[in-house]
């Protein structure tokens, strides 16, 4: 009687809160699009009507040119490989120096372990302005300017990701390891054929993330690069702001092809990116 006493209590049917729940949701991912939209419309814009007051939102004539005077007007390709190679050599080596320090700190057992750990993950507190000097520096002296080494290997080593992997591998049973250890199985065979392939969901995450992170990055290349032939995307695009003026066809058009990589490796796994932003607030593991 309780029960049906509760369920007769006054309230919002649960349709018209799901609907409710579902405009708030539509709204909050138009007030999203709009820059992109906005993006979109500016790349087939002509020069002189980048900056139309009121502005328009769909062009009078859709100048399809600028897509190829942004890829031609500058050495396009050039910053296209130079993003890919980068992303991708960062994304892998991450993950290895990665997982391979989440390994020691989650399953191996050795005095300071803890202290250790602590002390690296105290790193994340630092922002990146305040070593980016130092790291300069190092970079000079070891002859890596304006290389593929600058670019690659400093972001080869993340405190987060091996925090995020850490967390993972201490969620999986121990017994694993003991069992493996009985049948003569050294710690980085566990590590290779036992630890890797049951932490696939926290990789495939973290690859995204960090290969997105990679892509987008501009401050660490615009500082550790000087010639065109070493830039990567976000520093090329930046070559179309001027100190006067801005060719904003040619930078959002620049900008519309930079994004095609990122909505691929978004459709592709979009499942893994919602699974990333769960297992990255999994401190508690």
């Amino acid at each position: 009687m309780m029960q049906s006493a509760k369920l007769e209590k006054p309230g919002f049917p649960v349709e018209l809160s799901n609907l409710a729940l579902h405009l708030a949701l539509l709204l909050g991912s138009v007030f999203v699009l709009l820059p992109f939209l906005w993006m979109l419309s500016t790349s087939l814009k002509e020069p002189a009507a980048d900056c139309i007051i009121p502005p328009r939102w769909i062009p009078s004539n859709f100048a399809w040119s600028n897509y190829t005077e942004a890829t031609t007007v500058m050495p396009f390709g050039r910053f296209y490989l130079n993003s890919l190679v980068v992303a991708i050599c960062v994304t892998l080596l991450q993950i290895l120096t990665a997982s391979l320090a989440a390994f020691a700190f989650a399953r191996l057992r050795f005095q300071g372990r803890d202290a250790i750990f602590l002390l690296y993950l105290a790193t994340l507190m630092i922002p990146f302005q305040v070593t980016m000097i130092p790291n300069f520096a190092l970079v000079r002296f070891l002859g890596w300017f304006d290389s593929y080494k600058a670019l690659i290997l400093p972001p080869a080593f993340s405190a987060f990701s091996t925090f995020l992997l850490r967390q993972y591998f201490r969620g999986i049973p121990l017994e694993l390891d003991e069992a493996a250890r009985i049948d003569g199985a050294s710690s980085f065979r566990i590590w290779w054929q036992i630890i890797m392939p049951l932490s696939r969901p926290a990789l495939a995450a973290l690859s995204i993330f960090t290969f997105l992170a990679s892509w987008n990055d501009f401050l660490w290349p615009l500082v550790i690069t000087n010639s065109l032939e070493m830039r990567t995307l976000p520093v090329g695009l930046s070559a179309f702001q001027g100190q006067f003026n801005v060719q904003w066809h040619l930078l959002m058009a620049g900008a519309v092809i930079a994004l095609i990589p990122v909505l691929v490796v978004y459709v592709a796994a979009q499942k893994q990116f919602i699974q990333g932003i769960t297992l990255a607030g999994m401190g508690g593991r």
